[in-house]
């Protein structure tokens, strides 16, 4: 029993007041030290995680049969003529480009070893996004399929005619010749391969005038004449011949058709790969002879192998998929040569001939030749 009048109660305690005071108090030193780290930890989370680096990062991309198909589509489909039975896996190899890289992802890729980062304006010009990017390598990789087929055939002894691949914008051409246009007379001069475009102009002169026969799809064929201009007057170098403004390109003549299907792939860098599929769907024996082949290589359509980059990541993801041999651009051997996975064999090509001949010496047991 207490001698108070009134009962005694435990008083709720307030923390963080002073007694005889209506304020809180401040936070202690340790408080601050806790508030500032989780700041400072926020921050850096919010800014590794969220803000891009100026750099993208490369690594192995897909790879894909060409002797197959994706989503139950043939890849190349050759209609209209006989084909052959193939056998085994001939590989493009692709690689990955990525432009959303933060300062997390940069970290997270240098670590693994897998990828590899760049300065974003080795791969982008000046104000250009990735869909822009896209659109040039979408653009690349239809030009290497129309090569990839025309060489293939080339090889195979297909006839070929040439077409006006671009027209140069306001040059003596355009308007009178549209691109697809087939050429089959330039100054007098028969037109049956690419060269002999720029070969029929080699005496003649700005301003002077010639006469050009060609043809709009089944239209019949039409003669024009065309005075030339200077090339410098629209942007190509100098040169002492006329300038017509016209690209011409080779392509197969034949009554049958090619084409290649493939989605959300760009760069040149699959037409040797496409042009052997072609040829070994079209020949008897399978060049591959049930062995997975990977490679890779811009193809021009005379059939030359010209040199690609990505060779590093391109053999890891064929190593990956089950290639043992991978077709390397001459040009390319000594990177090859030093990042080959342990067991890939380096088979070195210059051409698309070369690259058969090497397949088939594979198949029948010779040493090809090697990076």
């Amino acid at each position: 029993m207490s001698d108070s009048p009134h009962p005694q109660v435990d008083a709720p305690r307030t923390i963080g007041y002073e007694p005889g005071t209506d304020s809180p108090r401040g936070l202690t030193r340790r408080g601050w030290t806790m508030v500032t780290s989780f700041v400072i930890v926020a921050v850096l989370a919010l800014v590794g995680g969220f803000v891009k680096v100026p750099y993208v990062s490369l690594g192995p991309g897909p790879t894909y049969n060409t002797l197959g198909s994706v989503n139950g589509q043939v890849i190349v489909d050759v209609d209209g003529v006989k084909t052959y039975r193939t056998t085994g896996q001939l590989r493009m190899t692709t690689v990955s480009i990525n432009d959303e890289v933060t300062l997390f992802d940069a970290l997270g890729k240098w670590v693994s070893g897998r990828y590899a980062l760049a300065p974003r304006d080795e791969y982008f010009g000046p104000g250009q996004t990735q869909e822009d990017l896209e659109r040039e390598n979408t653009k690349m990789f239809q030009d290497s399929q129309s090569a990839a087929e025309t060489a293939a055939l080339r090889y195979l002894d297909k006839p070929v005619k040439v077409i006006a691949q671009e027209i140069t914008r306001k040059a003596p051409v355009d308007n009178v010749v549209q691109p697809g246009d087939r050429l089959w007379e330039v100054n007098g001069h028969p037109i049956t391969v690419q060269e002999d475009v720029r070969n029929a102009l080699k005496d003649t002169k700005p301003g002077q005038t010639v006469k050009v026969t060609f043809q709009h799809g089944d239209q019949p064929k039409k003669t024009v004449d065309i005075k030339l201009g200077k090339a410098s007057d629209f942007g190509s170098d100098d040169r002492a011949e006329g300038f017509l403004g016209l690209a011409p390109a080779d392509r197969a003549d034949v009554d049958f058709d090619i084409n290649i299907h493939l989605e959300d792939v760009g760069g040149p860098s699959a037409g040797l790969i496409f042009a052997l599929a072609i040829v070994d769907s079209l020949t008897p024996g399978a060049m591959e002879d049930g062995r997975t082949i990977a490679g890779t290589g811009a193809i021009d359509v005379k059939g030359n192998v010209q040199p690609i980059g990505g060779i590093p990541f391109k053999l890891i993801a064929a190593k990956e998929d089950g290639a043992t041999t991978f077709l390397v651009p001459a040009d390319n051997c000594a990177e090859a040569e030093s990042n080959a996975p342990d067991g890939m064999e380096l088979v070195k090509v210059e051409s698309l001939a070369g690259a058969v001949d090497a397949l088939k010496d594979l198949d029948e047991g010779r040493t090809p030749p090697h990076c």
